[in-house]
């Protein structure tokens, strides 16, 4: 919960005055034309530097020399079938990553599209697990303004032209365009899912132009959030004198990147839609035997506002008419000959041909007047095919069917439902943006870092079975067979088909127990399957460890997604794969999935059938996927108050819990660690009892008890408390220091460490309304020593939390990751102290991250935010899924109210234990306790666990 008085970096910072006239402001606010008061800002002539990435020392390079000999013979075995290896640092990308990005286009789950924010189009992901980093440069906004009968012309394209290859003298392609635009008075917005770009009298001084993108990404509508489709809107004020005719050009590449425009037999085909909507179809024939793709651009015609086309052009100009001559007509004429609708399917292009489309919408602007014109894009690629697996269908063709042509369908939609899309966008995010509490950096920042759920890889099913490759597509929009929801959602988003019955007899509140309400959700209702990359550059499914930070944007956002997603791991968690696999740490063989160990991916090349596409270490030996497993499981039954999805996967938490007690090796009731990098921190070797698995273990405990008495389960849920008692009191005797939890209980240089995700757990606790495991004062005893030294002994606290940190208050250089700064865990561990009532702690942790990666003064990691960076910002995997976890920190501040009523309970103190649970035999050994005496038993075990004696 906020105090009512924060923070130390509330200030009234980036306004849009700063970068845009007030009265041009004033001008295009109308009809949402002017950017919104907290948005992400950049001036169009900002220079895009290019990132740079990490490098091992020395040291770390003689320690991974063999894991890096194996990795190498790994990626090159994976190539020789055609087939990237999941992790290849050796690969290199044509091009270089630079601080260029902007807010992606499209829904989730279809494929995306990221839109620089000085307007390129780059960062192609139509197929899964590909990326084309490099823009298509033909794909462009360009204006023609004419005034005064044509004697006063400007055109240009809506792009500064500073890119490599333009502005060629003699060239027929798209060096031949005018590239007039300086940036200097233009600005990019962003406010995810939407952007705004200002031009300021660029390239018309007389003439004030906004372009706003809009993308269906609607919190809780599982409908038009799949839609790959998105929306420019052009807002165009004339302060002149004189009337001006103003035409807008959309050109488009009949590509998906990188060269494959060039790889032949694409076709292109003119429509005229319904209600005034007219575009061009490109037909994009893929490689490799995957399925084709079909963009659809379009306008919307009105009174006011013309819409002409051109099917075809070309970059070389050897089969038709070229790029410079198309410009030329522009020039001219502000558009295109209206017969060109009639013209048909153009022939296939032939291998080395470009073949581009493109779309006028013209109008005339009276002086001091204002106009606005609409233009679409949206791209079909019903079916999504894993490279040694199956072929399914993509969510979106349970509403569009599956024919590639349903692109127009989508696309009219999107030109004729983009106001209702922006109502609902509003209606979620103004509640945030006006909290006067807030930092002005959090807000716009705890929603475009929500670009990773588009531009992350994202693959949505429908959820049914794989379909043949050769199968007949239905063409037919099913606009009527929406989905209704069987469950009722709150305003948080929270379904309310649980309700927590409190004894009516009881003051205190201490009994109580779940029922299922009349209107429980159906838990067997087909919201699909979904995936998302642990990273562009790590290509794996729904990496379990890193979702576990991850997920709470999901269970904010799309609460019955994450239920999907928890369901897979739990069928996988039953599940075992004999197959063989070398992991290449050690270079040993195992076999891929032990059963009743969370597995650490879905797969990658054949999701759902393959899981486990890590190998560099056995999983089945991590310490911490199992506790997360159930944690997670816990806190979204808990939060969603879903009865069904709790007894669903029931019997896979029980299995994930036992499974662990191998680790116990003394018999403590706590895991132990193996000498080797066994969690998430796969670099970091951790021996004995660890503050992070074993914090993640306790807390495991307490929600396994939680969810079990929940369910009925008596004796399981005494069972986890008589071992989370135990396992607690191990811990805390084994690792604290009088300030905060030892790194681990091993004798190694580092095991004295402060290490920034110790209370992972608890963290988990909090957010799941259970009991805090430690006592207060030395959780906030922890999370301050984290401040004072893992955040604030870092570049003054503008970097975020570094991940090792040693007593003497350096950075702890074990290893690479120890040294790093894990943008996703600096952002776990302010919403774990913003549950601890340290909200100014919280936020200057937090601001760290923004500042070295969203600021100016910073690295250039916006919209592309990596999972590390070191202390002298050089990055570790672009476009990475932790950071999501920034909306743990909305969790913390608003809690659901499941939560907030689940946390007045102490749900241990309602388990009662029976006798026979107080004692096992490592227990007797360590009292001396005599089985023949069960009334001695009975005593002494209730001193050890410290149990209230039942009389």
């Amino acid at each position: 919960m906020i105090n009512k008085h924060l923070f130390h970096s509330r200030k009234k910072s980036w306004p849009a005055e700063e970068y845009v006239n007030k009265s041009t402001l004033q001008l295009l606010d109308f009809d949402c034309g002017a950017p919104p008061e907290q948005a992400w800002r950049r001036r169009l002539n900002s220079h895009a530097n290019l990132l740079k990435e990490f490098t091992v020392t020395f040291k770390e390079a003689i320690k991974m020399m063999s894991l890096g000999v194996r990795l190498w013979s790994y990626v090159r075995e994976e190539a020789s079938q055609g087939r990237k290896a999941p992790i290849d640092p050796f690969t290199r990308e044509r091009c270089k990553p630079s601080a260029s990005e902007g807010v992606p286009l499209g829904g989730m789950g279809s494929g995306s599209i990221s839109r620089g924010f000085r307007g390129e189009f780059k960062n192609w992901q139509i197929l899964p697990g590909s990326r084309e980093m490099s823009p298509v440069m033909a794909n462009q906004f360009s204006i023609f303004v004419s005034r005064d009968g044509g004697k006063k012309k400007y055109s240009s394209v809506l792009s500064p032209g500073h890119h490599e290859g333009l502005k060629k003298f003699g060239d027929p392609g798209i060096s031949s365009w005018d590239w007039n635009l300086s940036g200097q008075h233009s600005t990019y917005h962003a406010l995810f899912p939407r952007a705004w770009t200002v031009y300021d009298g660029e390239p018309d001084p007389e003439l004030k132009i906004s372009c706003r993108q809009i993308s269906p990404f609607i919190p809780h509508n599982y409908k038009e959030s799949s839609v790959p489709a998105a929306v420019f809107v052009y807002t165009l004020v004339n302060t002149g004198k004189d009337r001006a005719k103003v035409s807008i050009l959309f050109t488009w590449a009949n590509s998906i990147g990188g060269f494959s425009h060039q790889s032949g037999g694409h076709v292109n085909e003119p429509f005229i839609g319904d209600d005034g909507v007219s575009g061009v179809l490109l037909h994009h024939k893929t490689d490799d035997d995957n399925p084709p793709v079909t963009f659809a651009i379009a306008a919307c015609e009105t009174q006011n506002v013309n819409v002409t086309i051109l099917p075809i052009f070309g970059l070389s100009g050897e089969n038709c008419i070229t790029a410079r001559e198309m410009w030329g007509t522009m020039v001219q004429d502000g558009q295109f000959d209206r017969e060109n609708f009639e013209v048909g399917c153009s022939m296939p292009s032939l291998p080395g041909d470009s073949l581009c489309a493109a779309v006028c919408a013209s109008t005339w602007v009276e002086p001091h007047g204002r106009s606005t014109v609409a233009f679409g894009l949206s791209w079909s690629s019903p079916k999504v095919k894993f490279q040694k697996g199956c072929t399914y269908h993509r969510r979106y063709t349970s509403f569009y069917g599956t024919s590639e042509r349903s692109a127009i369908n989508m696309v009219h939609d999107a030109l004729k439902n983009y106001k209702i899309w922006e109502e609902e966008i509003e209606k979620w995010q103004n509640p945030i943006l006006r909290d006067e509490r807030l930092p002005e950096w959090y807000k716009f920042t705890l929603f475009n870092e929500l670009y990773f759920l588009v531009a992350g890889g994202t693959v949505w099913t429908d959820g049914e079975g794989p379909v043949a490759d050769n199968e007949k597509p239905t063409s037919r929009l099913r606009r009527s067979k929406t989905t209704k929801s069987k469950n009722k959602i709150s305003k948080s988003g929270h379904s309310k088909s649980m309700r927590i019955i409190l004894n009516p007899n009881s003051h205190d509140n201490s009994t109580w127990f779940f029922s299922d309400d009349q209107d429980s959700q159906d838990y067997t209702e087909n919201v699909g399957k979904f995936l998302y990359l642990e990273g562009v550059e790590y290509i794996m499914w729904c990496t379990y460890d890193v979702h576990f930070y991850a997920s709470f944007a999901l269970l904010e956002l799309f609460p019955k997604i994450e239920l999907s997603i928890q369901s897979d791991f739990a069928k996988a968690v039953l599940h075992e794969d004999t197959r063989r696999v070398k992991f290449l740490a050690d270079g040993k063989y195992g076999i891929r999935k032990v059963k009743g160990a969370v597995p650490h991916d879905l797969g990658t090349h054949d999701p759902w059938h393959e899981m486990n596409a890590y190998n560099i270490h056995d999983t089945s030996k991590w310490k911490d996927l199992n506790p997360k497993f159930v944690l997670q499981v816990y806190r979204d039954f808990a939060a969603t108050g879903d009865l069904s999805f709790g007894r669903a996967v029931w019997p896979s938490v029980r299995a994930a819990i036992d499974y662990m007690t191998q680790f116990d090796r003394d018999g403590d009731g706590l895991i132990e660690n193996d000498g080797f990098p066994d969690q998430t921190y796969d670099a970091w070797t951790v021996h004995g009892v660890s503050a992070y698995c074993g914090c993640l273990w306790l807390a495991s405990l307490e929600a396994a008890a939680a969810m079990a008495y929940s369910l009925g389960d008596h004796a399981f849920a005494e069972k986890c408390k008589v071992k989370f008692l135990r396992a607690k009191k191990a811990f805390e005797e084994k690792l604290w220091n009088g300030s905060y939890f030892n790194y681990d209980s091993g004798s190694s240089k580092n095991s004295r460490s402060i290490q920034a995700d110790q209370l992972a757990g608890q963290w988990y606790t909090a957010a799941s309304g259970l009991p805090p495991l430690f006592e207060e004062k030395k959780i906030r005893s922890t999370l301050q020593r984290i401040f004072e030294y893992n955040v604030m002994k870092v570049r003054g606290g503008r970097m975020g939390a570094v991940n090792g940190m040693t007593p003497r208050g350096r950075v702890d250089d074990t290893c690479m990751q120890s040294r790093e700064i894990w943008t996703g865990v600096t952002y776990a561990v302010a919403a774990n102290m913003i549950s601890h009532g340290m909200e100014h702690q919280a936020f200057m942790t937090a601001e760290g991250i923004y500042t070295a990666g969203w600021s100016e003064e910073g690295f250039g990691y916006w919209f592309q935010t990596p999972e590390a960076w070191t202390t002298d910002g050089h990055y570790r995997s672009l476009i990475y899924m932790r950071p999501l976890s920034i909306w743990a920190m909305q969790y913390a501040l608003s809690p659901p109210q499941a939560i907030l009523k689940t946390s007045k309970i102490n749900i241990m103190d309602c388990i009662q234990v029976s006798a026979s649970q107080r004692l096992d035999e490592a227990d007797i050994k360590r009292l001396g306790v005599r089985r023949n005496n069960p009334e001695l038993d009975y005593v002494e075990a209730c001193k050890f666990c410290t149990f209230p004696r039942i009389n």
